[in-house]
C-alpha cells in the first residue's frame, strides 16, 4: 500500500530531497540511506506490525529510518530527544517494543534496545490485521497529560496526488508533530526538496532561506511575529520565498497584516490541521484576511453552536489512552470555536481556552489581537484567572519592545484596551516578563489558574 510512494522517489533520482547541516542529500541518496536502515531493521529484527519508537533531531537519518520503518510495515513512534522521566511516559503510554535512538551510538551508528513490553492495544491490532504501517504522536501536553493518537501511514499517504509542484521547503516543524510529517511527505511525493535546521531563531531561519533558495515556509504564528520583532528579515535575501504557511493556533491580525507589509509578493495562507485529522486543504480569503474556506477531498465539516467539528478520510484510528471524540458519523469535535461568513470560517480558538468572565465569554486572541496593536507591546498571551466574585478574569502577559515601569505599562494596557474592548474583555492582571511565551513547538503557552 506504500510502495508506489517509494517508487516515485526512484523517479526522481538526482533531483535535491534533503538538506540537511548544510549538506544536500538526492533521491537516490536518501532511498540508499534507506536501503541502509532496511538492513539495520534486518540485523536488530525488527518486524512489520511492531512498535518502534525511532528518537533523534530531524536529520536525512531520521528520515530514512522512518522511510524504512513504514516500508516494512512497522508502527513508529517519532520523537525528537527527550528527557527521561518525558521518554519514559511516551514509551509506556504507546507500549513501545524496540526503541531507536538515531546516531547515538560512540561509532556513530544507531542504538537499538528491547523494551520487554508487548504491544497488544486493539487499535494496533487493526493496523496489523490490514497489514499496513502506523503513526503515534503524541500532543504538546500543555494542558494535562500528552494524548496518543494512532494512525494508519498508508491512509495519510493516500492524499498526495500527482508530482506537480516541486518546491524547496523549510522543515521548521519537527517529525513528532503532524505538521512536520506532512510537509515531509508531501515534500518527498512532489519530487522537492525539504532543507532541514538545527536552530529555528528567526537569523537562521532567514539566513537558511536566503542560503537554500527555500520558496516555502510553512511555520506558525508564534514564531512570525518574532521574526518580525528581531528584524532578521532585513538582514538577509528573502526573494526566493514564495509561500508562508500558519496554523496550530490564531493568528493575530495585526501580526498577519504587519507580515503582509514586511514580504510584498509573498502568499500568505493559513492551514488547519489536527494529529487526529491530518492536514485540511484550505483557502485564505486574503493576504491579510483570518477568514478561510476548510475542506476538499476527503474532508467534510459543520458547525455546531459555534464549535468546528470535522470528518476525514485520515481520520486517526483513535487514542490510545483517551477516548475518541467522534460521533455516529464519524465527525470529529475538534474543540475549536469559529465565526461563519458564508462559505468561511475564522477560528477563534480553543473552547478550552475560553475566559468566562460573570457569564461573558472572553476569547483571548481577540484580546491579544488589541495588545499588540501597542507599540509598546512585543508579544501578548492572555488567559483566564480565577475570582471569587466573576469567576474569572482577564489576565495578560506582556513582552515589551523597550524597558517600561510595569506600572505605567499596566495603567496605559488598561487605558487603551479600554477604548477598544468592552469592560469585561479589559485585562485586570498585567504582568510583563521578557521570557518567551511559548513552547519547542513556537505554540502560545496559556496557563490559567
Amino acid at each position: 500500500m506504500t510502495a508506489w510512494f517509494f517508487e516515485r522517489m526512484h523517479g526522481f533520482g538526482s533531483a535535491d530531497a534533503i538538506v540537511f547541516d548544510g549538506r544536500t542529500h538526492s533521491y537516490a541518496q536518501l532511498l540508499e540511506a534507506t536501503a541502509r536502515w532496511e538492513k539495520f531493521l534486518d540485523e536488530k529484527d525488527v518486524r512489520a506490525g511492531q512498535v518502534v519508537a525511532l528518537e533523534g533531531p530531524s536529520s536525512v537519518e531520521s528520515c530514512a529510518g522512518l522511510l524504512a520503518l513504514v516500508a516494512r510495515d512497522a508502527v513508529v513512534v517519532p520523537m525528537t530527544p527527550l528527557p527521561d522521566a518525558k521518554r519514559a511516559e511516551f514509551h509506556e503510554i504507546a507500549e513501545v517494543e524496540v526503541a531507536i535512538t538515531v546516531a547515538g551510538a560512540p561509532d556513530g551508528g544507531h542504538l537499538c534496545r528491547r523494551t520487554g513490553r508487548a504491544a497488544d492495544h486493539e487499535l494496533y491490532g487493526r493496523l496489523r490485521a490490514a497489514r499496513t504501517p502506523g503513526l503515534v504522536l503524541f500532543s504538546s501536553g500543555t494542558t494535562g497529560r500528552s494524548k496518543a493518537t494512532v494512525l494508519d501511514f498508508a491512509r495519510m499517504l493516500s492524499k498526495y496526488g500527482e508530482a506537480r509542484r516541486p518546491k524547496r521547503t523549510l522543515g521548521f516543524l519537527n517529525l513528532d508533530h503532524i505538521g512536520g510529517i506532512n510537509t515531509l511527505l508531501h515534500t518527498l511525493s512532489q519530487g522537492g526538496a525539504l532543507v532541514t535546521i538545527a536552530d529555528r531563531t528567526p537569523d537562521s531561519v532567514c539566513a537558511a532561506i536566503a542560503e537554500h533558495r527555500i520558496e516555502v515556509l510553512p511555520t506558525t504564528p508564534t514564531f512570525l511575529n518574532m521574526l518580525l520583532i528581531s528584524g532578521a528579515h532585513a538582514g538577509h535575501d528573502l526573494s526566493s520565498l514564495q509561500l508562508v504557511t500558519y496554523g496550530t493556533e490564531p493568528m493575530p491580525l495585526g501580526v498577519l497584516q504587519r507580515l503582509d507589509a514586511t514580504l510584498p509578493g509573498v502568499r500568505l495562507k493559513q492551514t488547519y490541521g489536527l494529529s487526529e485529522l491530518g492536514i485540511l486543504s484550505t483557502k485564505s480569503r486574503d493576504n491579510d484576511s483570518l477568514w478561510v474556506k476548510l475542506g476538499g477531498d476527503g474532508f467534510d465539516h459543520q458547525i455546531r453552536d459555534g464549535i468546528l467539528w470535522i470528518r476525514s478520510d485520515m481520520a486517526m484510528l483513535g487514542y490510545l489512552n483517551a477516548p475518541a471524540p467522534f460521533d455516529d458519523e464519524g465527525y470529529f469535535n475538534t474543540q475549536d470555536a469559529v465565526e461563519t461568513d458564508g462559505e468561511y470560517v475564522r477560528i477563534l480558538g480553543r473552547k478550552s481556552e475560553i475566559i468566562n468572565v460573570a457569564g461573558e465569554k472572553v476569547y483571548p486572541s481577540e484580546v491579544e489581537n488589541v495588545l499588540l496593536e501597542m507599540d509598546l507591546i512585543a508579544d501578548a498571551t492572555v488567559s483566564g484567572r480565577h475570582s471569587h466574585i466573576t469567576g474569572q478574569v482577564v489576565q495578560a502577559t506582556v513582552k515589551l519592545t523597550r524597558p517600561a515601569d510595569p506600572r505605567e505599562v499596566a495603567r496605559t494596557v488598561r487605558r487603551y484596551c479600554s477604548e477598544r474592548l468592552q469592560a469585561y474583555k479589559v485585562p485586570l492582571l498585567i504582568e510583563v516578563s521578557q521570557d518567551d511565551q511559548h513552547s519547542e513547538r513556537f505554540k502560545k503557552i496559556r496557563s490559567a489558574a
